[in-house]
């Protein structure tokens, strides 16, 4: 598959760095793709019939704009910058959805990641689209430390959210993530086809994959899949669920002199120490597998343990640029020109780590689910 005129090729963008081929060395050939721009990141949208492509993107499109407006805190007409702290008010079915999914991710993590960290977003910097903050002043004010509410105050009863005086809510952490598997099942169930959607790298796939499932390349720098990879890479493939990355090398920014990613630490309302500049992980759901990423960026070294816990195939770099994998995540292809890359040996003995690269996982078996922590 080639990539759209004028868009790179990768699936992923700063955010995740994960980059897909999405079938293009299998042997059938026959997946279509377009990509563009929508919720401030790259949109990558393959199917495995051309005929649906039209449709799929369509539909992809309708659902984007849907959520931008609903949850978008960069937006002041959108329904999540409206809402005010009250002992009940009734939001959209979609925003609840949203709310529904960030609180679920809240407490599968314990808290780790919590979408009551919006007022504390904005105080380090993060306050309006990346792309200006890109083109901001660096020698602006000090970053200003806030206190996170933490997500146990926000209540939602079906469509009914309660929220004290202070919260400022930021789904920033889980929307792009649910908002991918949403769409991937709605377009396959409408269309008939297999579909990969991938919004800045956070991946969903619904429907029958291709031969030799969905074929996703996960580096650290971000290009075209038709160039060779710089440096170690995976070459993964899944049938279903999803995969996401989580980086803190990217949506970078300075202020008062302070370099900052948008990876809060809900202890400290400021950027997680940056332990691991990526973490990948597969999990039966693109929302499942965000929450695991962003968490064990937070958690720093203690996540290897963890997400091999868990049982959720992992790969993690560090600072230095050593790879660890767990759970049976492939051995990064091009390990023996980089004796860095290794399998933990904290994590699981299982001599699935060292198999073929290109050997499909299957997240869903490994869990269907993020587990209670």
């Amino acid at each position: 598959m080639s990539p759209a005129p004028g868009q790179p090729g990768a699936v992923g963008e700063a955010e995740s760095q994960a980059k897909s081929e999405a079938g293009a060395e299998s042997e059938a050939g026959a997946e279509a793709g377009a990509s563009w721009r929508a919720l401030g990141t790259l949109v990558h949208l393959v199917v495995t019939e051309p005929r649906c492509l039209t449709e799929a993107r369509r539909l992809l499109e309708a659902d984007l704009a849907a959520v931008d407006l609903a949850c978008s805190r960069f937006r002041a007409d959108s329904e999540i910058c409206a809402l005010r702290a009250s002992s009940g008010q009734q939001v959209s079915a979609l925003l609840a959805e949203a709310i529904a999914v960030a609180l679920r991710a809240a407490e599968l993590t314990d808290g780790d990641v919590d979408p009551t960290v919006g007022g504390a977003m904005s105080a380090v910097g993060y306050d309006r689209d990346f792309e200006q903050i890109q083109h901001a002043d660096p020698t602006g004010s000090p970053v200003t430390v806030r206190t996170i509410p933490g997500w146990r105050q926000v209540r939602l009863d079906d469509r009914m959210l309660t929220m004290p005086e202070g919260i400022q809510l930021d789904l920033g952490a889980t929307a792009k993530a649910w908002a991918a598997d949403r769409s991937a099942e709605r377009i396959a169930q409408q269309t008939g086809c297999g579909v990969l959607v991938s919004l800045g790298g956070d991946i969903a796939v619904a429907g029958p994959a291709p031969e030799g499932g969905w074929r996703i390349r996960v580096q650290d720098v971000t290009g075209s899949p038709d160039d060779l990879p710089d440096g170690p890479y995976a070459l993964v493939a899944i049938r279903d669920g999803g995969l996401a990355t989580s980086s803190t090398k990217a949506r970078r920014w300075q202020r008062g002199g302070d370099v900052l990613h948008h990876i809060l630490d809900p202890r400290t309302g400021l950027p997680a120490e940056p332990v691991w500049r990526t973490v990948s992980v597969a999990a039966g759901t693109c929302a499942d597998a965000n929450a695991a990423s962003t968490a064990a960026v937070i958690r720093g070294r203690a996540a290897v343990g963890w997400l091999a816990k868990l049982g959720l195939p992992s790969r993690l770099v560090d600072e230095t640029g050593v790879v660890y994998t767990v759970a049976g995540w492939p051995e990064d292809a091009r390990a023996h020109e980089d004796p860095r890359a290794h399998e933990d040996p904290r994590a699981h003995e299982d001599s699935r780590a060292h198999e073929d690269p290109q050997k499909p996982i299957s997240p869903g078996s490994a869990q269907s689910e993020l587990p209670q922590t």
